[in-house]
């Protein structure tokens, strides 16, 4: 089957991304570690010793470059329904985020334990219908916000994915009314012509859930 005009010029993209070319001589996953490396050099969101849970991992690019950062001491958990191979001091679990089975196997690993920071970079597959691909991606990002607000710890941070569009400005009002601070990152790693944004919602109000 030939290629369509859109699939080569991806690749042609793909191929020249400086981000990808970086990641490959650096050894990491993928480009979007850059993404996570930008907003932390900002906030200063990862530190030695922390625990976090990596929502969407696949291939690894944040967790790999969180489990650094957290070293030594520090853990991540990483979820994603793809396989991913395994990387130094982050446990895996493979299951879709929908799934009740799958977050009880995530919460096993938890073992009570409240959460630092939550992340996810979780995003939909993309069927070209703007409006059903939207609201997509703003259902995976309040599944990551549930879960966030279940095992934050008190105070805890929660950086999450999503795309301006219909039903971006209610998700950041209930955001806001989640964290004492909520801040929109574009990072630079973000390929400018994508609608994607990274929402941080910092110092959980109140007490989680979790211990």
């Amino acid at each position: 089957m030939k290629r369509s005009k859109t699939s080569k010029a991806w690749m042609r993209e793909h191929v020249t991304d400086p981000y990808v070319r970086r990641a490959r001589r650096e050894g990491l996953r993928s480009r979007a570690a850059y993404k996570l490396q930008q907003i932390v050099a900002r906030d200063n969101l990862l530190r030695p010793g922390m625990l976090v849970v990596d929502l969407g991992a696949a291939p690894g690019g944040w967790s790999q470059f969180a489990a650094r950062a957290v070293a030594p001491g520090g853990q991540v958990i990483a979820l994603d329904v793809n396989d991913m191979l395994q990387i130094p001091g982050v446990l895996f679990v493979r299951g879709d985020v929908h799934d009740a089975a799958t977050v009880s196997e995530l919460q096993d690993l938890l073992a009570g334990r409240g959460v630092d920071l939550v992340l996810s970079d979780m995003a939909p597959n993309i069927s070209g219908i703007g409006s059903v691909d939207q609201a997509r991606a703003l259902a995976l990002a309040g599944l990551a916000l549930e879960f966030a607000l279940n095992h934050l710890k008190p105070h805890g941070n929660f950086l999450v994915k999503t795309f301006q569009g219909e039903g971006f400005d209610a998700f950041l009002k209930t955001l806001r009314g989640h964290f004492r601070q909520v801040v929109v990152r574009k990072p630079e790693a973000s390929r400018s012509r994508s609608s994607e944004v990274y929402l941080l919602g910092r110092d959980l109000r109140g007490r989680s859930r979790a211990a």
